[in-house]
């Protein structure tokens, strides 16, 4: 196939251009930089310039390909106060790419994520399928884009959603978990939220782009699909194995104080997202086979370097 991916060069993308590639795809890869376009290119796969807000580019891309895989998102504007205009920008993303792919039977996967589907107990892809809000705002909104892109499968478009974990890990990462780390070098200490027993979904990130693969080859139309190896894992276990690796006490910040210790992450902490990934692996023979969070943890690379 012929595929198109958006966030080809990113830390999801540059594990799943590989694995289209050496599952013998042809990739066409959207690259706003030049740095980017070198990257890309030197995977074998072919450039295509432009942006998220180059709706025409999306479009004319998605119509002479086979199929396309939506990761690209706008976290620089995300992260720095404006996440509502990432979503934004997202949601117009998809609705470009609906309108190349109607009628065609063509498959679009785009990656959205497990957290706040169903808070407090284990989600499973039936869960979070409220009906569709334009305007919805935050992490509902990219749940909202989700709903969106299900909804083309009644326009023939053969597309489905993969919620990945808030963490993709492995060697290399730069989210949330180098995030934790750098916080507590600063702090000089390794804290958690709360009582620590809110729980994060992971999943090492080539097991990942496995999935978008097999999700690309032949998920159904309108399939939800998780992106989730460790089914939930508590903030404190994270937090202890950091405060070991750093030789740091291990300590709880309270609720109130969570802003002022973890800054922008605070809102993220504290949300109890369990997750399964049980129907997506019966639907596809999906298996991660890389080691857990806490034990890629273990492994040291997280703190050979200082966190972003």
């Amino acid at each position: 196939m012929r595929v198109f991916v958006t966030g080809a060069s990113g830390w999801i993308g540059s594990a799943v251009v590989p694995e289209l590639i050496d599952a013998g795809h042809q990739v066409i890869g959207l690259a706003r930089s030049q740095g980017s376009a070198a990257a890309l290119a030197a995977t074998g796969a072919e450039v295509r310039r432009g942006s998220l807000d180059d709706l025409d580019t999306l479009r004319s891309a998605a119509a002479e390909s086979d199929g396309v895989i939506h990761l690209g998102f706008k976290h620089d504007i995300a992260f720095s106060g404006d996440f509502q205009g990432a979503v934004m920008a997202d949601r117009r993303a998809v609705e470009a790419f609906g309108d190349a792919l109607a009628g065609s039977d063509r498959p679009l996967v785009i990656a959205v994520g497990t957290l706040g589907v169903a808070p407090g107990r284990i989600a499973t892809e039936q869960d979070g399928h409220e009906p569709f809000r334009a305007r919805a705002e935050g992490l509902a909104g990219r749940h909202a884009n989700g709903e969106l892109t299900l909804s083309l499968a009644s326009r023939g478009v053969r597309s489905s959603i993969v919620r990945l974990s808030p963490t993709v890990h492995g060697d290399g990462d730069s989210g949330f978990v180098p995030s934790l780390i750098g916080i507590a070098r600063e702090k000089g200490v390794s804290g958690y939220l709360g009582d620590g027993s809110s729980r994060w979904t992971a999943v090492p990130r080539l097991d990942a782009a496995h999935l978008f693969r097999l999700a690309l080859e032949k998920a159904p139309a309108g399939s939800t699909l998780h992106g989730v190896a460790d089914e939930g894992v508590p903030i404190r276990a994270i937090a202890e194995v950091i405060g070991r690796h750093l030789d740091l006490p291990v300590v709880a910040v309270p609720t109130e104080q969570g802003e002022a210790h973890f800054g922008w992450l605070s809102g993220f902490f504290g949300l109890d997202s369990p997750a399964s990934a049980a129907l997506t692996r019966e639907l596809l023979g999906w298996q991660p086979t890389l080691p857990g969070i806490l034990e890629d943890l273990e492994k040291g690379h997280y703190f050979t370097t200082p966190a972003a």
